[in-house]
């Protein structure tokens, strides 16, 4: 569990230091967003979906509907900024936010990349579940690590204050999976019940994000070639890694 949490903290933290570092262009990113969304959604669907419902049955479509629920409340206050970018309102923020950043991102986001780390805290005998979850997560990160530190500088922030800012967001999921671990230590019996809730939750939460990012209309309603070759090879991916797990 401990090499996870280093390989979570690492994937966000690297990315979003990077940008202090380098210029990174918008098109690469979107290239990188596009193929982490359409990679989380064919793993929901071949992997982590039927893996839910052969431990929990029926109950494993409400745990995934109240993770929906949940990303969705979330974006009330995030902002969307799970989906990689987020949406500036107005101009010249850092004149007029003084390196500040509004709370509900900061809240919003942090609490996602908590419960997203739950799942891998959990303890189970089918450990199978965890290698194509913990890539899900990296590689959805990256790219929301890229654009909060890229909010973080538009808002005026020090680099000193961002660099910070981006330590808090990248324990967040090691911090999820402690608290889960935890949890599951203090459980008597089987774990498989908590593990559905858990998982049922984060699965929830990455169909509402993956669908977002695919389903996002491309500039003018034009067809993206580019765009739908790399969704294709997110989810021939997500099988090849799956279907070796």
């Amino acid at each position: 569990m401990i090499i996870y949490g280093l390989i979570a903290f690492i994937s966000v933290f690297g990315s979003g230091l990077l940008l202090l570092l380098v210029k990174i262009p918008r098109n690469p990113m979107r290239i990188l967003l596009s193929f982490s969304g359409a990679f989380l959604f064919a793993m929901s669907l071949l992997h982590l979906v039927p893996e839910l419902y052969e431990s929990a049955g029926a109950k494993a479509g409400i745990w995934i509907l109240a993770g929906f629920l949940i990303q969705l409340l979330l974006e009330y206050v995030s902002e969307g900024i799970e989906h990689g970018h987020v949406h500036h309102h107005g101009h010249d923020h850092h004149h007029h936010h003084g390196g500040k950043i509004p709370a509900g991102i900061v809240i919003g986001l942090c609490l996602h990349s908590l419960l997203e780390g739950m799942p891998l805290g959990v303890q189970t005998e089918s450990d199978v579940v965890f290698t194509p979850f913990l890539t899900g997560i990296v590689l959805h990160n990256v790219p929301v690590a890229v654009a909060f530190m890229g909010l973080l500088l538009h808002y005026g922030n020090s680099k000193l204050k961002a660099v910070i800012w981006l330590i808090v967001f990248a324990v967040m999921t090691p911090l999820g999976m402690m608290i889960a671990n935890f949890a599951g230590s203090q459980l008597t019996g089987s774990l498989e019940p908590y593990f559905a809730v858990v998982t049922g939750i984060v699965v929830g939460i990455f169909l509402h994000i993956s669908t977002t990012i695919l389903f996002e209309t491309s500039e003018n309603h034009r067809f993206n070639a580019i765009k739908f070759v790399t969704i294709l090879v997110g989810m021939l991916t997500a099988w090849l890694v799956t279907s070796h797990a």
